[in-house]
């Protein structure tokens, strides 16, 4: 979605900030400001000023500042046109659409209108649940013996469904209203359409998104009925695989604690909120995913997993821990607390109190010692064989991790397990990887090559601070040490001639190129010599069919652009500060880039056919069809190789964005006292990008 500049201008003059932040934060007036406690950072005297003339909000303790947008994206975790369409929406503006057909445009606003309509019903719904546990005396009863508190109960919102088959049929006069079916209230049986309460008897746990709104619910039995606990099943508004029970409710106390505590069960949030653990959430009903760390890593920097210490529980930590490596930077925290097999969070802490769950939560498991338990498990590294199952166990793990300190140090460490140097293993790893590539793409050409010897799939480099990804190439396109080049020097991207994207495969072999017009190259398909024969000296033996040059990619925001179309998912792991380095680019890249944006938050990660069926005729649509259609249109490659490629194109745009940005700051000095302290926060940014050394191949 192309959102004009004049627009956002308009909108942020109609919105107060006051009142915006306002609905998260609360404020006192002081002086011409408003002040209040930081929802950024843990602190007990108020240090946030929020400016109702200048429109900006700014704390004195973190830095952090910015005006509604900003805010609404920090805190909430919003993207950046989903935090414009709530501002518009609150003022009656109505977000300019050109770029898109009619058609499209109703469609959006059918979609929009539909999961409205739904939040609506859901919302009554919960009303009605809340009324209920008021009037069921054994409901009541069930959570005074769990040891909830009423304040607990209207905090988190809990209810209580009735035992009745249509219970709601008294809340919605419409009872064969296929909006109930839709939201997952009701369900119809198939045989005689017959319609009936998917929630009964249950203590009712509503479930919100980060804007506080009902998504969906999760009911538990009172008893010991199967199953113990019932999920709303999937649908327009509620994703399991996505959300995480009580994260709205946890906003403040992520931040004031400084880390997330992950757990498995409604009861387990509950519990730990009313014994002192407010910054407690849950999955819901499904393993950890990459999706819930990343929606985590939003409001916090640290994060402990809390599972039960019996089998069960292992293998959630194991989940877990595959979830979280990709996220695990050097500027992060991951932990992994298991309790006795016998107790859940729950039990634990109303047996033996908050201080000895919070001495558990102290001793936790850092994630690096729970990754080597994990790749060493059933290895008897006694034996060469154990430790050689090992070395293959913790290939694909590793591979998960962020390039920085914390990545090497670890490949140092399985290294010294498997009683190999740290080159030894990477070579081993490689050549497995290799492997497994031919067989994957079949020996592209009806040839199989031997694997090249750079870092192909790992790319090394150091992660700047709270960057999301691998680090960036220093020079991505032009270097030997980009993990396509040889240990001798020579790059190249594909065998036969062909560039990633263009018929190469990303396989080469050693040897020096030599053209197929040149003096040898006559007729024998572009290389210069046979691969094999005898030699002058009568040997038989094989020769490595040479390399051609590698062609330099291109570089800047139509890259970026080519690998958001052709990977729409790497959207899920830009930050905020990527993305508003993208969407800050002039046109037609800016608008291309906040249109990518809104497909990716009205419909997730889509295909680029799928994409280009969506697309209009402004002048940002052409540029995408331009992109894709070129010669370097749709990159391949390995997906950890081209996450590191986007890294290093965004990182270098950014360094373009916050000098833009310091600029404006400086301008800004004679009218805003606070503008010196945006210039530095910037300028030391930027430096922090700049710093990050270059990749090297083979550390």
């Amino acid at each position: 979605m192309s959102i004009p500049q004049s627009f956002l201008q308009e909108l942020l003059a109609r919105v107060d900030v006051v009142d915006v932040v306002g609905r998260y934060v609360p404020l006192k007036k002081g002086g011409a400001n408003f002040m209040g406690l930081c929802p950024f950072h843990g602190e007990k005297s108020p240090s946030f000023s929020v400016s109702p003339s200048k429109q900006f909000y700014h704390c004195f303790g973190c830095g952090k500042n910015g005006n509604a947008i900003s805010f609404l994206m920090e805190h909430t975790g919003m993207g950046f046109v989903e935090a414009v369409q709530d501002l518009a929406q609150q003022v009656g503006m109505q977000v300019p659409q050109d770029d898109i057909s009619p058609a499209e445009r109703e469609r959006q606003a059918a979609q929009k209108r539909q999961q409205a309509s739904l939040t609506d019903v859901l919302e009554r719904a919960g009303d009605s649940y809340r009324k209920q546990l008021k009037d069921s005396a054994h409901a009541v009863e069930y959570l005074k013996k769990r040891g909830v508190s009423g304040t607990i109960c209207s905090r988190y919102g809990l209810g209580y469904a009735p035992a009745g088959w249509r219970h709601l049929a008294g809340v919605f006069p419409q009872y064969d209203d296929p909006q109930l079916q839709e939201a997952g209230l009701v369900i119809v049986n198939e045989d005689d359409d017959k319609r009936y309460d998917r929630f009964r008897d249950r203590i009712m746990f509503p479930i919100r998104n980060v804007k506080g709104e009902c998504i969906g619910f999760g009911g538990r039995v009172l008893g010991d009925e199967k199953p113990k606990y019932l999920n709303s099943p999937e649908t327009p508004l509620f994703h399991k695989g996505r959300e995480l029970y009580g994260l709205f409710e946890a906003r403040n106390a992520l931040r004031e604690k400084g880390y997330a505590l992950v757990t498995e069960g409604y009861m387990d949030v509950v519990a730990l909120a009313q014994l002192g653990f407010p910054n407690a959430v849950a999955t819901l009903g499904t393993a950890c995913t990459p999706e819930h760390v990343h929606k985590l890593f939003r409001f916090t920097d640290a994060v402990v997993f809390s599972f039960d210490g019996d089998a069960a529980g292992r293998r959630a930590a194991r989940k877990a821990l595959e979830g979280a490596l990709p996220y695990a930077s050097d500027t992060r925290s991951v932990k992994f607390l298991f309790l006795p097999a016998e107790h859940d969070p729950d039990s634990f802490i109303r047996e033996h109190g908050p201080d000895a769950f919070a001495r558990h939560v102290g001793d936790a498991l850092p994630l690096s010692r729970f990754l080597l338990d994990a790749v060493s498990e059933g290895c008897d590294l006694g034996q060469a064989e154990g430790r050689a199952r090992m070395a293959s166990q913790a290939r694909p793990l590793w591979n998960l991790l962020p390039d920085g300190a914390l990545k090497r140090q670890l490949l140092a460490e399985m290294a010294g397990k498997a009683q190999l140097s740290s080159s030894d293993l990477t070579e081993l790893w490689e050549q497995a990887a290799a492997q497994e590539n031919r067989w994957q793409r079949g020996g592209a050409g009806g040839a199989n090559p031997t694997p090249a010897t750079g870092s192909q799939a790992f790319p090394a480099a150091s992660v700047p601070p709270s960057a999301e990804w691998a680090p960036p190439d220093a020079d991505y396109g032009h270097s030997a040490h980009d993990g396509w080049g040889d240990a001798g020097g020579s790059t190249y991207t594909g065998y036969a001639g062909g560039a990633r994207g263009q018929g190469g495969n990303g396989y080469g072999n050693r040897g020096n190129f030599r053209n197929g017009n040149g003096p040898r190259g006559e007729g024998r398909n572009g290389w210069g010599k046979k691969p094999w024969g005898r030699d002058r000296a009568g040997n038989t033996g094989w020769n490595e069919a040479p390399r051609p040059p590698r062609i330099a990619q291109p570089l800047g925001p139509d890259q970026a652009a080519r690998l958001l179309l052709s990977h729409m998912e790497f959207m899920e792991e830009l930050a905020n500060e990527d993305l508003d380095a993208l969407v800050s680019q002039p046109a037609p890249h800016g608008p291309l880039f906040a249109w990518v944006e809104s497909q990716y938050q009205e419909h997730g990660p889509q295909s680029w056919a799928v994409l280009q069926s969506r697309l209009g005729s402004s002048g940002e649509a052409q540029l995408a069809r331009t992109l894709m259609d070129g010669p370097h249109g749709q990159p391949e490659g390995e997906l950890p190789e081209l996450r590191c490629e986007l890294r290093s194109v965004l990182n270098l745009m950014l360094v373009k964005r916050l000098k833009t940005l310091e600029a404006q700051a400086l301008a800004e000095v004679a009218t805003d006292p606070q503008a010196v302290h945006r210039y530095r926060a910037l300028q030391e940014r930027r430096k922090q990008l700049a710093a990050a050394p270059a990749p090297q191949v083979g550390e």
